[in-house]
């Protein structure tokens, strides 16, 4: 309990003294099911960049992207973790339509609260890399409903390195 408290305390710490740049963007909620077949949940915020990156001639294409803090909860693997993932995004559409179809993905740090997880599967260290790619829609109001699936490993900084796979299910808030 005290490192569930320690976690979240850390990434609410990080969001406040943020540059005001960050502008909060949006919330996530998000459900998931692991590899070790367990469920986790998600609970996530997103800053949006500063601009686009790229806009194709007619505008139907363009690549954004955003910054995603969260926290996971892993069900019946005895541990959580906090990461910060920036995420670059491909829509296909104009940003002022109804329904904007996109694929995203990110690369990023993950920090577990244990690295033996309920002794089914050792992460090596509780540092991890999270690689995560999705697709899904954008509606009018801003907010989304999409997929994504999650792989988190130390790239071989640490032995064992079994990681961990994740597919999950999310909707974004607009705020």
């Amino acid at each position: 309990m005290k490192s569930k408290g320690l976690m979240l305390g850390s990434l609410l710490s990080v969001m406040a003294f943020s540059s005001p740049v960050f502008a909060l963007d949006g919330l996530t909620l998000e459900a998931g099911h692991t590899n070790e077949s367990t469920d986790a949940y998600r609970l996530a915020a997103q800053f949006e960049f500063a601009s686009t990156l790229w806009r194709s001639d007619g505008g139907a294409v363009a690549l954004n992207g955003y910054w995603d803090a969260g926290y996971t909860y892993w069900n019946d693997l005895d541990t959580q973790s906090v990461s910060l993932t920036p995420m670059f995004r491909l829509q296909f559409g104009p940003e002022n339509g109804g329904v904007t179809p996109f694929v995203e993905a990110g690369i990023g740090a993950a920090l577990f609260s244990e690295s033996n997880l309920d002794d089914r599967r050792d992460l090596g260290s509780n540092f991890q890399f999270e690689d995560r790619v999705g697709a899904g829609l954008r509606f009018a109001s801003g907010s989304e409903l999409g997929v994504r699936y999650y792989h988190y490993s130390n790239a071989g900084i640490e032995q064992p390195n079994q990681g961990i796979n994740k597919a999950a299910l999310y909707y974004r808030f607009n705020i």
